[in-house]
């Protein structure tokens, strides 16, 4: 090493990724988005009611047939689908997003009955919309389609256009 160069020790390292309850962090629109694995998934979000978060206002799928943009951390490898829950803490008055990776070839994860009872029929949606199956649910059937409808239509490849829309006569005004 030479009088110009810098020592290595002397150097700032990169700082670690950020973690919450070991499920790495990223941001969007200022808001923290904890993404754990499908079997940590559970344990992060009891962990975060826990911490606080004790109202679950929503718990989405999404598809990603179609769309490569989202930002996903190093070491998260995106799949077709997402499970998206969002917590919110009034005591410190902020939320936190959390976003599961779900594979087309097995569309399952657990449920979050247990810990927040409202998750019940935002869990029926998605598994009626997108056909994700959420393990441990307690009545995992449709609630918004006829039972007997077939498929899944938020799911990008459903074919659109399959029931023509009826119409009733109006009258003039």
């Amino acid at each position: 090493m030479t009088a110009t160069e810098p020592d290595p020790s002397a150097l700032p390292s990169d700082p670690a990724p950020e973690v919450v309850h070991g499920a790495p962090v990223t941001y969007s629109r200022g808001e923290k988005v904890v993404h754990p694995s499908r079997s940590d998934y559970v344990r992060v979000v009891k962990a975060l009611k826990a911490d606080g978060f004790n109202q679950l206002s929503d718990v989405c799928g999404v598809d990603y047939l179609t769309n490569g943009t989202r930002v996903l951390p190093d070491g998260v490898a995106g799949e077709r689908f997402e499970v998206v829950a969002n917590l919110l803490s009034h005591s410190m008055r902020s939320r936190i997003r959390v976003r599961v990776q779900v594979p087309e070839s097995d569309c399952t994860v657990a449920t979050l009955y247990d810990l927040y009872p409202g998750a019940e029929a935002m869990e029926r949606e998605a598994f009626d919309l997108y056909g994700l199956v959420f393990d441990g649910h307690p009545d995992l059937s449709r609630i918004l389609l006829p039972d007997n409808w077939e498929g899944h239509p938020l799911r990008k490849d459903y074919a659109t256009g399959r029931i023509p829309v009826q119409f009733k006569e109006g009258t003039a005004r």
